[in-house]
């Protein structure tokens, strides 16, 4: 009898641990799909912020050209 209950215990405890491994697997799947995510909102994140930053350089290079503009249209009304 005692043995039947060490074996009933030994059952439970492995079934346990089974679903134990289950669970760390599905979590450790869970976990690869999440850092491949985070990577790839990372580089659509630098992406943009090159676009933007492309955006900035181009529209002082605009401004830039602007002034220079308006500035011969001055020199032009002076003169």
């Amino acid at each position: 009898m005692e043995n039947e209950q060490i074996l009933s215990q030994f059952e439970a405890i492995e079934q346990k641990v089974e679903r134990l491994i289950e669970v760390c697997k599905t979590y450790e799947t869970t976990n690869l799909e999440l850092k491949k995510k985070i990577k790839d909102l990372e580089e659509e994140l630098q992406g943009k912020v090159e676009a933007e930053n492309n955006y900035a350089e181009e529209k002082a290079l605009i401004r830039s050209k602007i002034d220079t503009l308006l500035v011969r249209l001055q020199d032009i009304k002076e003169a």
